[in-house]
């Protein structure tokens, strides 16, 4: 049997012989009596049932006593005395198919357990228990707990990376992250980034510079909350308990009258027969450690039975804003440039001075050159004070990039770009080239482009209020609400504030946190269900958390919510389904309607319903997000990597709208020739090959042309405008110049064409793109 050690740091799902011992034994007892009675050997066949009945006793006890070590009802004393009582009076074959049923649900029940649980079991077998160690030109293989941060280990082909780290040397690896992420897809990861112990080499050998002991890396607390999955008994698996504590007596009490009203023996065996409790003993547990398992496979690790089932009744979700609803590091939104110089170049010489610095915002500006594919350029005489920025040399050119003294003494596009980042809540990173202000790079933390559909979907799953929680300023945090339809908002708060806030709201209904930092473990561990981002928080989150999402997606909290629900309903629509089922056969046999031996039969029918019912808990739910081709996926990410290698066209057509705002002279038309060009060349292509590949592969996916249609619509406007800019230059040709009557259509033109641009890419990344790994 499948069997679940009640202990906090432990899972074991073993398959016990004797189970398949008992069954084969019952099997053959059963066949050899009605083989004898086909042969016309009435005593024989009764010996032969007799034998299957007899056999089947002892394990019985075995599994009574157990269960009242537990704490159960045991009420496997129904089927002790029903195998009893057939013996008792002498109804062997109905013994024998008890014996039988008794056998086949254990075995059925240890085959549930072991299929519902092969997830959890795959994350303990995948644990890595060794690593090999380069020292100079000498690789030794040496224990997993031997490995010390700063040690350079070498990761062969199909080996699972050991601990966190980098990777080394001038290849990329490629990585098998489905166990930790429920992905499939394998990833690139290039020289200098990070990855987690867990992934699976599906390339060739790399190196790994070791960042974490075995103990403090991810697949390490991983495994820890793998193997307390399941220790503790699930409330709803304690209901089934509860129900058992009653449906014992009465059963016990219906086969006492049965008895005493009819005078008749049988007819209490027979009560007794179809009173075998297996649904109550099967039903809730499979349906539990099913959702278990199917959390897993989806990146959603549950500490146990417990949290799965408090998270099926959860009413309020509150949410930790930066690293949970935001990607927790700014992102560049914006290139700004000086008259006379281009937002790609801009970027390109602020990123190359910057390579060299380790403050938060350099790595943005150099992620997202690298994004665009702009060459960077080595950096000389490098000097940075903390606080102000960094200095030096670029291209025979002399940078600083950072803080600027004040844009308002600066030129009118500096102060325009100024009071762009006061609107937008953003920072701004300043760039001057030989002492000449050159531009400027805005940048913020965004919502994940998950963020907005996992919002979504917690509300259909049946959320009432969705709250969010952060000790970030009061007008990012509510721009975040904002876009995300929350219900309240409460900034600056310090860890004690969110203690106090997840208290509050759990006098109201059963509350979820979820949090990534340290800082956010308190509130985790004060909420009902503590959920954390452990793909990048902190291990402390961790602990204190009930469920860890290991993948850096906020929507599989949703799929984990999603599969409490079912997996709650599912257990306890099995166990009272099986019971009334039990109850309407105890009634018949009562009353002398249903004898032993086709009562016995009809129970074996109910148990296999019920196992088979519960089992339904591992399938996916047809709720949840779409499922994609792959090449499908593909075209997802290509078309999100051509989103954003645009977005120096949408500053572009930002800036030259702002710079009409000084007149309409010749820079100012050639600003919007580049513009035209920028438009004809490389976005409206991209939006054409939106429209007729990705698009249509979409819809097969999405229910039909009708999902597109919002988004063919933004297409058509796209082209009006790109269209209606065309004209405009064509008049200017005819004139030689710009003239004054265009200038307010033309600015209103550029103006509308750069805000439908950024809404449609939001639409599409959170809709479409959001849906791919």
């Amino acid at each position: 049997m499948a069997s679940r050690k009640h202990g906090r740091h432990s899972l074991v799902v073993t398959g016990h012989g004797g189970e398949v011992a008992l069954l084969a034994v019952t099997t053959a007892a059963l066949v050899a009596g009605g083989l004898a009675r086909l042969a016309g050997a009435p005593a024989v066949a009764d010996a032969c049932w007799a034998l299957g009945t007899v056999a089947a006793v002892p394990p019985a006890l075995a599994w009574v006593v157990a269960a009242l070590r537990r704490g159960r009802a045991g009420v496997d004393l129904i089927a002790v005395l029903a195998l009893i009582g057939t013996l008792l009076v002498h109804e062997y074959l109905a013994g024998a198919l008890i014996a039988l049923m008794l056998a086949t649900g254990r075995t059925l029940e240890a085959a549930a357990q072991r299929r519902a649980s092969h997830e959890l079991r795959a994350l303990l077998e995948h644990a890595p228990r060794s690593a090999r160690r380069r020292t100079g030109q000498q690789v030794r293989t040496v224990a997993l707990a031997e490995v010390a941060v700063g040690d350079l280990l070498v990761v062969g082909p199909g080996e699972v990376v050991p601990v966190d780290g980098r990777i080394e040397g001038a290849s990329p690896a490629v990585l098998d992250e489905s166990v930790l992420t429920g992905e499939s897809q394998q990833v690139e990861r290039p020289p200098g980034e990070r990855v987690r112990s867990g992934a699976v080499n599906a390339g060739t050998a790399f190196e790994l510079r070791a960042e974490a002991t075995e103990q403090q890396s991810t697949y390490a607390e991983i495994v820890r909350l793998a193997r307390e999955a399941g220790a503790q008994s699930a409330p709803v698996v304690r209901l089934a308990d509860r129900y058992a504590a009653w449906f014992l007596p009465l059963s016990l009490a219906v086969a006492g009258l049965a008895w005493l009203v009819s005078g008749s023996a049988v007819r209490a065996v027979a009560v007794l027969v179809v009173a075998t409790p297996c649904p109550l003993l099967l039903a809730a547990p499979v349906a539990i450690v099913s959702g278990l398992s199917r959390a897993a496979r989806l990146g959603v690790v549950v500490r146990d039975g417990g949290a799965l089932e408090n998270l099926g009744r959860a009413r309020t979700v509150v949410l930790d804003k930066t690293g949970t609803l935001t990607a927790g590091r700014p992102r560049v939104i914006e290139v700004a440039a000086a008259p006379g110089r281009r937002p790609g170049e801009v970027l390109r010489l602020a990123a190359s001075l910057d390579q060299l610095s380790p403050h938060v915002l350099a790595r943005a500006l150099v992620d997202e050159a690298a994004a665009r594919g702009l060459p960077l350029s080595m950096p000389e005489d490098v000097a940075e004070q903390p606080g102000r920025g960094a200095t030096g040399n670029v291209d025979g050119q002399q940078l600083s990039v950072g803080r600027f003294g004040s844009a308002e003494a600066g030129p009118a596009w500096a102060r325009a770009v100024d009071n762009r980042a006061v609107l937008d809540g953003a920072a701004l990173v300043w760039l001057t080239v030989d002492g000449v202000l050159a531009g400027a790079v805005l940048l913020r933390d965004p919502p994940r482009r998950d963020a907005p559909r996992a919002m979504r979907r917690l509300r259909a799953a049946g959320i009432q209020r969705l709250l969010m929680l952060t000790g970030d300023r009061v007008e990012p945090a509510q721009e975040v609400a904002a876009v995300l339809g929350l219900d309240t908002v409460r900034a600056q708060q310090t860890p004690a504030d969110k203690v106090a806030a997840v208290r509050a709201e759990r006098e109201r209904a059963v509350t979820v946190m979820v949090g990534d930092g340290v800082n956010d473990a308190p509130a985790l561990a004060a909420a009902d269900v503590g959920v954390a981002m452990g793909a990048h928080g902190s291990s402390a989150s961790s602990e204190a958390a009930d469920v860890v999402l290991t993948t850096d997606r906020v929507d599989r909290l949703a799929d984990a919510l999603t599969i409490a629900i079912r997996s709650r309903r599912i257990a306890v629509q099995s166990a009272l389904g099986g019971m009334a089922l039990s109850l309407i056969a105890m009634a018949a046999a009562a009353f002398g309607l249903l004898p032993p031996a086709p009562g016995a039969l009809l129970q074996e029918a109910i148990d296999v319903t019920v196992i088979l019912n519960a089992l339904r808990a591992l399938r996916p739910d047809r709720t949840g997000p779409p499922d994609l081709e792959p090449a499908t996926e593909d075209l997802i990410h290509r078309f999100a990597a051509e989103h954003d290698d645009l977005r120096d066209v949408l500053d572009a057509v930002r800036d030259t709208a702002d710079l009409l705002a000084d007149g309409i002279g010749p820079q100012a038309l050639e600003a919007v020739r580049a513009v035209h060009r920028l438009l004809t060349e490389r976005l409206l292509p991209h939006e054409d090959a939106e429209e007729h590949e990705l698009y249509p592969a979409l819809a097969a996916s999405l229910g039909g042309p009708e999902a597109t249609t919002t988004m063919s619509r933004a297409h058509t406007e796209i082209a009006r405008l790109a269209h209606r800019l065309a004209t405009h230059l064509a008049l200017a040709d005819a004139a030689g110049e710009l003239r004054p009557e265009q200038l307010d259509d033309l600015r209103a033109c550029l103006y509308g064409l750069h805000t439908v641009l950024r809404l449609h890419f939001a639409q599409e990344e959170e809709s479409y793109f959001s849906l791919a790994p």
